[in-house]
């Protein structure tokens, strides 16, 4: 026994019993792994030009009209943080 050395740890070839596929049962994926691009390991940058890429080509079309509408509300309570005058928004009458 030796104070600097650290215990290895058991190694056993351990299969599942029902298992029949040809992946590794052990392996951990992301949920979306297959679906899109943006989920591999990539720089910012790349992450963002994927991101991007998905955006313009979704095939729902009312994820635009979505992203507009929470841009709104974030750009509203944001006007109402800083104080500013949302009256010149509203008719005088």
């Amino acid at each position: 026994m030796s104070i600097f050395k650290t215990r290895q740890n058991k190694k056993f070839s351990y299969t599942p019993r029902y298992y029949k596929g040809e992946e590794n049962p052990f392996e951990i994926k992301h949920k979306f792994e297959e679906h899109r691009k943006t989920v591999g390991k990539v720089g910012l940058k790349g992450k963002f030009e994927n991101a991007w890429d998905d955006y313009k080509n979704s095939p729902d079309a009312s994820v635009k009209k979505r992203t507009l509408i929470i841009i709104g509300i974030l750009v509203f309570i944001f006007l109402l943080i800083i104080g500013f005058d949302l009256s010149i928004f509203f008719p005088k009458g």
